[in-house]
């Protein structure tokens, strides 16, 4: 299978590592060599209940009997869409309350952009150094590393950076600006969380100049940092919420949100302002709304901080720099790309999932699965610290 994954499926990079997967279950994968792997990744933050999660699972099988895809995302009303959307607008404060189902966090991303242009009249979109939304050309053009997009210019116009956390430059955002868009927690520059001040202050600034404030949470949403959106620790709402990733437990989705308002303004001059076809796929909002109504009704959220404070406390090493992020989204310095991908390889061949940042290689990810239990996070962070002893520095 490797032989023919290398051949036929298109690459991202001359070095995948085609690891085979047999099956995956919990917080564990079992690849076809008949070892378990213990998953510190979790599809990239997005299996948010782990692999294989009964209550997603059932709901997908519940679905796929009684039908699949229908119609063009917007035209019919299907259980499923209706009650996620419900849910959403329950689960989150005012003025949100109307959400547009897509396929993915980047099509969200993109989805979103043309909102606000539609909804302000607005052409200047304003985004953030080292920001990653995704990679269609839309996200693309707003992601704020200039290696990842120089290739695929041009991109869209009249997109402007300023710093992340940096108070002197909420001045650049004007009367001329549609939207400001923002990493909640900086993805792939390393976890960043910005100040609480900070963002109260990039909220009343978006207000002043009728700017609307867009907010990605791809990453941070459905429950990672112990809020459902890590927006709630910072006491703002944004005019329009990014989501994806971890509301499908498993299966590609993404969203936007935003007052009944400004979503309106989609429907009209010109009607169809966004369209997708698989948007709001049954099958898809099944698995959506059973991830969403797990993280609401059991405990998981209110034990995001105790997990993320024995992962601090057990990563104690002197080749480990730092430790960013928030909850279950924690980025591990060690010091060099090179050195941090060896780590990795080690972690896996003791059975352990890690990965590493997609700006700051140097940075290891661990953002596990919500139902990652206590001993899972000691057996994982044993075999970290045995990696970082075995590896010599370099």
């Amino acid at each position: 299978m490797q032989t023919d994954f290398f051949k036929f499926q298109a690459q991202t990079t001359p070095y995948a590592a085609g690891f085979e997967v047999e099956k995956a279950v919990g917080s564990y994968i079992y690849g076809k060599d008949g070892r378990r792997y213990l998953d510190f990744v979790a599809g990239v933050s997005a299996n948010t209940l782990g692999h294989s999660h009964p209550k997603i699972v059932n709901a997908i099988k519940e679905q796929a009997e009684k039908y699949l895809h229908v119609m063009v995302y917007g035209e019919y009303a299907q259980e499923k869409p209706v009650e996620l959307c419900r849910l959403l607008a329950e689960a989150t404060p005012d003025p949100l309350s109307v959400t547009y189902l897509v396929n993915s966090g980047a099509e969200a991303i993109d989805g979103s952009l043309k909102l606000a242009k539609r909804y302000t009249g607005r052409e200047e979109i304003i985004s953030f150094k080292n920001s990653y939304h995704g990679n269609t050309h839309g996200a693309l053009s707003v992601s704020g590393n200039e290696y990842h997009k120089r290739e695929y210019r041009p991109l869209l116009p009249m997109v402007s950076f300023i710093g992340f956390n940096e108070e002197k430059d909420l001045e650049k955002i004007t009367e001329r600006t549609a939207c400001v868009l923002l990493e909640t927690i900086q993805g792939a520059a390393g976890f960043l969380v910005p100040d609480k001040e900070y963002m109260q202050k990039l909220k009343r600034r978006c207000e002043e100049t009728g700017a609307l404030l867009i907010l990605d949470e791809i990453q941070p949403g459905f429950g990672r940092t112990g809020k459902l959106f890590a927006f709630e620790h910072f006491g703002i709402v944004p005019d329009i919420l990014v989501m994806g990733k971890g509301m499908g437990g498993g299966v590609p989705v993404g969203a936007f949100m935003a007052s009944e308002e400004i979503m309106k303004s989609l429907t009209h001059s010109p009607k169809l302002g966004h369209i997708t076809t698989f948007g709001g796929n049954p099958l898809i909002a099944a698995a959506s709304l059973a991830t969403l109504q797990e993280v609401l009704e059991s405990n998981l959220m209110e034990k995001v901080a105790e997990k993320e404070a024995l992962f601090r406390s057990l990563l104690i090493h002197p080749k480990i720099k730092n430790i960013n992020g928030k909850g279950l989204m924690l980025a591990v310095n060690l010091g060099s790309p090179e050195y941090t991908l060896e780590v990795a390889k080690r972690c896996m061949e003791k059975g352990l999932i890690v990965f590493w940042q997609l700006y700051r290689n140097e940075y290891m990810r661990i953002s596990p699965p919500l139902t990652l239990s206590k001993a899972e996070i000691e057996e994982g962070c044993k075999i970290i610290l045995e990696a970082l002893d075995e590896v010599e520095y370099f």
